[in-house]
């Protein structure tokens, strides 16, 4: 029985982490033209499906990498929050890398920096959300 309410606590933090990740990622995006975005008056009311279909999107692409993650977090039972964050804000970074947001395939003029920055930023945000509520327990099913 433990084992099954881990497994959806494991679940609910990784959702949870996904929705921390693609606030991140929206905020880190609309920075540079947080002007225009609040003349425009953009409420919560705006933001809301960007998020969710974000966290979907991020739910999705992250699902492998971060089961890994979480499988050996688990069985070697790390409970550290640094850990969480920096394989987090890898994991961003090399799928970041994987879905050519370094630029070999675009522009070569372009600086793709500010656009690493930012996902390594919100894997960093969602490997720290995932600690609070799964990651502090870690491997204490066993």
């Amino acid at each position: 029985m433990t084992t099954i309410v881990r497994l959806l606590v494991v679940i609910l933090a990784y959702l949870l982490a996904c929705l921390a990740a693609s606030i991140v990622l929206t905020i880190g995006t609309l920075v540079p033209e947080w002007d225009d975005v609040l003349q425009l008056g953009l409420q919560t009311a705006v933001m809301a499906p960007v998020v969710a279909l974000g966290a979907v999107v991020i739910a999705m692409i992250a699902m492998l990498p971060a089961l890994l993650v979480i499988a050996l977090a688990e069985g070697f039972a790390w409970r550290s929050s640094l850990l969480y964050a920096v394989c987090g804000g890898a994991l961003s970074l090399a799928l970041s890398y994987g879905l050519d947001f370094a630029g070999y395939l675009g522009d070569p003029d372009r600086n793709f920096a500010h656009e690493r920055e930012v996902l390594a930023a919100a894997g960093i945000a969602g490997g720290f959300v995932y600690w609070l509520f799964a990651g502090r327990k870690a491997g204490a099913w066993k």
